[in-house]
């Protein structure tokens, strides 16, 4: 959901190209056609699908290794929760790089939420400052940036947002347990029911049924 917000401000406001990385995750193949679709509709012609087989092999997380459940919010504590993929935003945004710097592009968007999120410590503004200097110091020119625009948003003000531009979020899908229709009760799901219900929207997806919250 986060990520096509993102997709609809960079159509918006610059001649705009889409990476989507698969990594093994419980509902890849669901995650890689919401990508296609929404680049469709958002008219982003320029996309890059790729597949790193990391995640899967070093396991670790309950994305990438069947055999930690996903959790539910109330069986989620003070620590990182064990959907957390570890360091997976340093190797998305550093194929990111490596594409923008073909591509001559100096600008990379993505949607790293720290309100209302589930804690992952790539998601905070830190994390990406460091990144930008990683950048600098390490591409030809050190002239790319990655941008946040969502960081400091809660949830409910992003699904704002995002009917303002129009973000198809009846293409998205942000369930970690299922490919079919949405669990409901997995704290992705639950994050995003409640940040609709704030926003005081519907949710376009559909739910198994179970997200009466």
């Amino acid at each position: 959901m986060d990520s096509c917000v993102c997709a609809a401000l960079a159509a918006r406001d610059y001649d705009t190209a889409a990476l989507h990385i698969g990594y093994g995750q419980r509902t890849e193949e669901r995650e890689r056609q919401s990508f296609l679709a929404i680049c469709r509709r958002l008219n982003v012609h320029d996309q890059l699908v790729i597949r790193n087989e990391l995640f899967r092999a070093i396991g670790g997380s309950a994305l990438t290794d069947e055999t930690i459940a996903v959790p539910t919010p109330e069986n989620i504590g003070d620590e990182i929760p064990v959907t957390y993929v570890p360091f997976r935003n340093a190797h998305f945004l550093s194929a990111a790089v490596s594409w923008a710097e073909v591509l001559g592009a100096t600008k990379i968007l993505i949607g790293a939420v720290e309100q209302d999120s589930s804690g992952y410590p790539d998601c905070r503004p830190a994390y990406y400052e460091a990144f930008n200097q990683v950048i600098r110091a390490g591409t030809k020119h050190g002239n790319i940036e990655i941008l946040t625009p969502l960081i400091h948003l809660r949830k409910f003000e992003i699904v704002r947002l995002g009917l303002e531009l129009g973000a198809p979020f009846d293409l998205t899908w942000s369930c970690y347990s299922r490919e079919d229709r949405a669990c409901g009760i997995c704290d992705s799901c639950v994050l995003r029911l409640r940040a609709f219900t704030a926003a005081g929207a519907s949710d376009p997806i559909p739910y198994t049924g179970a997200e009466n919250l």
